[in-house]
């Protein structure tokens, strides 16, 4: 079973739900509701890792990720995993890049308002994101009425002065940053910089013409980012293979999987631990 916060209203697209649904996935990725008060009792005292996919993802392809992923992530037994999904997709496909900027801003307002209405005997509150998913992690993290413990961010598709800039509010209140980086993402090498020029006349940041956070990283090691972030060329990571297949056929688990290291990423992220991947100064 995979705890999930689903601020969607349609599979497809659709508004934000005001408040998430709490529901489960189970082995036939099919969800179902939780009540509210026996997901308190699952929360109360525990460290909470909130898992975001990125951009583009329907319902379906978020709850296959990440009901597979929580499975591999191997977490303490203190730790509770919250997928979240949220409507960064649409009938139009990739072409609404632009909007979803802001949606993942609501998304993030949202999440923050129910974390500090409903979670605060949580002990404590993590992050792990993917591309658009980070927005919607740093635009929680700043809204928050406490400390956040850590935060991993995959294939950011963000400014990569964000942390510096833009969400430097967010990066005071994180413990540890942990950023995952790839120069062989061609999302991000090549639509990123294009659509995030046109979302900022929707939605102003502090960097349009900046590249991303999840192809070359921050500018500079700051604070609490934790180095390494840079993954090998090499290796050739592209954007859709850090997490674990988002359709029901392939064949999981595949210890040949590209998802593996970085769900071992983020496990020593949010054990705080040191990470021996990417090897620093490979990349």
């Amino acid at each position: 079973m995979t705890l999930f916060l689903n601020f969607r209203v349609s599979p497809i697209g659709g508004a934000i739900a005001t408040t998430p649904a709490i529901q489960k996935s189970d082995t036939d990725f099919a969800l179902s509701p939780i009540r509210p008060d026996i997901f308190r009792q699952q929360t109360a005292g525990h460290d909470i890792l909130f898992v975001i996919h990125g951009y583009n993802n329907r319902q379906s392809d978020g709850v296959h990720a990440l009901t597979r992923l929580e499975a591999v992530l191997n977490l303490p037994p203190s730790a509770v995993f919250i997928g979240i999904l949220w409507p960064g997709d649409s009938y139009a496909g990739f072409i609404s890049y632009p909007v979803e900027k802001p949606t993942a801003n609501l998304t993030g307002k949202k999440l923050a308002a129910f974390c500090n209405r409903d979670l605060g005997q949580a002990a404590s509150l993590s992050f792990a994101s993917h591309s658009l998913g980070a927005r919607v992690a740093l635009e929680t993290i700043r809204r928050l009425e406490r400390e956040t413990r850590s935060a991993c961010l995959m294939a950011a598709a963000i400014e990569r002065t964000c942390l510096e800039k833009e969400y430097a509010d967010a990066f005071k209140k994180t413990g540890h940053i942990y950023v995952l980086a790839s120069e062989k993402d061609l999302v991000l090498r090549l639509a990123f910089p294009f659509g995030n020029f046109f979302g900022h006349v929707l939605d102003p940041t502090s960097s349009p013409l900046s590249g991303a956070l999840g192809f070359r990283g921050p500018p500079r090691a700051i604070g609490n980012t934790v180095q390494p972030w840079q993954i090998n060329k090499a290796l050739n990571y592209e954007h859709d293979e850090y997490l674990p297949p988002s359709g029901a056929e392939p064949e999981f688990p595949d210890p040949k999987g590209t998802w593996i290291e970085p769900a071992s990423f983020i496990r020593r992220a949010f054990n705080l631990e040191r990470q021996t991947w990417p090897l620093l100064g490979t990349g």
